[in-house]
């Protein structure tokens, strides 16, 4: 350790310290911001940012999450490289992006970067971008993927995929990329191709692009989070964030589809609507704000910086804009504060038997609520194609005696109707099938 490195993490203990001292807590039980119609406390302002924060261990020898009643767990795959996101492919076979975030110069300027960048260490969030796409193979059906290999290295840092035809397509931090695939084909050497660029930047603070086709495949859509919490670093710097896009695959040429938007990941299909989860902003405390799930209207806006949760206007937003808020809409659905939804997959077989046609949800954990919620997957009931009731866990265990032994992030079904969770701290992926 540097030096330096040893002075930043003395001020990251005595800042914890002082976190400590202010004592802000949740006063809400976490429910009270899950649902359809969540609870929206006033805003709490401190002095120091809420931070409630866990080593990454990863898991012991043999242990594994906890499934929820009826349903059982195993490691599809372990040894990975930081794995974040998922795609099944026809044949059985899975891609999955061993991924992490890019440089970004711009966005580790000044002390609080410096002290949220050890934070991001300290919870597994620190390693060097592997920059590939792997593919998993069970070729004897046994629920275990006994080949893996490269599928296609230097990438950077890829995060999203989707497959229509006999095309791949990619989201780069920086752009949609595209190959060409044969089914079976265990590596990629073609050159991949660049449909169209996305924000990015020296500072592309949320990185993550993911990208899904439409379900005749002739149109994608790609999510481009916020360059910042609430548009402190000025309205110049969110052109085309905080937004999904809508691309032509065949010429490039695209459009903003939805905005406000502040940090959307997994999306999906059902029964022809778009939907997505979306993290919501920090710093106004642990019961502000609901991460949530919607269905994404063409040209509609949700609210990001301006106001959250359709018309609740955030004051640290400057200049105000009364018209952007008025014209926010509320989301669906609320998953929770501060559980950083990621993943999000359709369950739209039978495998699954009492968890048919909702919604899987990996909460990969946040920093910023005390106590933590989230590190887990949830299962969201949908009734008359819209969210319904109250959610379940499906898989827990990922915190245990004050320690991370992991972090769920993409979620997908398999061929088989099994339920796949990337695990970017575990360095696994898991596979979920009823216990019978």
């Amino acid at each position: 350790m540097t030096v330096s490195t040893f002075r930043l993490s003395v001020l990251v203990t005595a800042c914890a310290a002082a976190l400590a001292a202010c004592g802000e807590t949740a006063k809400l039980p976490p429910d009270a911001g899950i649902g359809p119609n969540p609870q929206l406390p006033a805003p709490v302002k401190t002095l120091l940012p809420t931070m409630k924060v866990f080593d990454a261990v990863g898991w012991p020898a043999g242990a594994t999450p906890v499934p929820a009643p009826g349903l059982k767990v195993a490691a599809f795959a372990t040894g990975l490289e930081h794995p974040r996101w998922l795609l099944p492919l026809p044949n059985g076979d899975v891609l999955v992006a061993e991924t992490n975030s890019p440089p970004k110069p711009d966005d580790n300027k000044g002390i609080k970067a410096k002290i949220q960048g050890l934070v991001m260490a300290k919870v597994g969030a620190g390693v060097k971008s592997p920059n590939r796409i792997s593919l998993l193979r069970d070729a004897d059906g046994d629920g275990v993927a006994e080949m893996k290999t490269t599928f296609l290295s230097g990438l950077n840092s890829p995060f999203g995929m989707t497959l229509v035809g006999d095309t791949l397509y990619i989201a780069d931090t920086d752009a949609i990329l595209k190959v060409p695939y044969q089914t079976g084909q265990t590596q990629i050497t073609a050159t991949p191709v660049k449909v169209t660029d996305l924000p990015a930047g020296p500072r592309n603070h949320h990185w993550t692009k993911n990208v899904i086709a439409s379900p005749d495949g002739t149109r994608l859509y790609a999510t481009v989070g916020s360059n910042s919490n609430v548009a402190e670093n000025g309205l110049a710097a969110e052109e085309g964030r905080a937004a999904i896009w809508e691309i032509d695959p065949a010429t490039g040429q695209k459009r903003i589809f939805a905005t406000g938007l502040r940090n959307p990941n997994g999306m999906g299909w059902k029964d022809g609507q778009l939907f997505t989860v979306v993290n919501e902003r920090d710093e106004i405390g642990s019961d502000l704000v609901p991460d949530y799930l919607t269905s994404v209207k063409p040209g509609a806006h949700y609210g990001w910086p301006w106001s959250y949760y359709g018309q609740h206007v955030d004051a640290r937003v400057k200049p105000a804009n009364p018209a952007m808020v008025a014209k926010a809409i509320p989301p669906d659905y609320a998953l929770g504060t501060h559980t950083a939804s990621l993943g999000l997959t359709f369950n739209t077989g039978t495998g699954l038997p009492g968890y048919e046609g909702g919604a899987f949800v990996g909460q990969h954990g946040s920093w910023n609520r005390n106590p933590p919620f989230g590190y887990k997957v949830l299962y969201v009931p949908f009734v008359g194609g819209k969210p319904s009731g109250m959610p379940r866990d499906v898989l827990t265990g990922f915190l245990v005696d004050g320690k991370a032994r992991g972090r769920p992030v993409g979620v997908a079904i398999d061929t088989k109707g099994a339920l796949l969770v990337a695990d970017d701290v575990g360095n696994a992926v898991w596979r979920v099938t009823p216990a019978g």
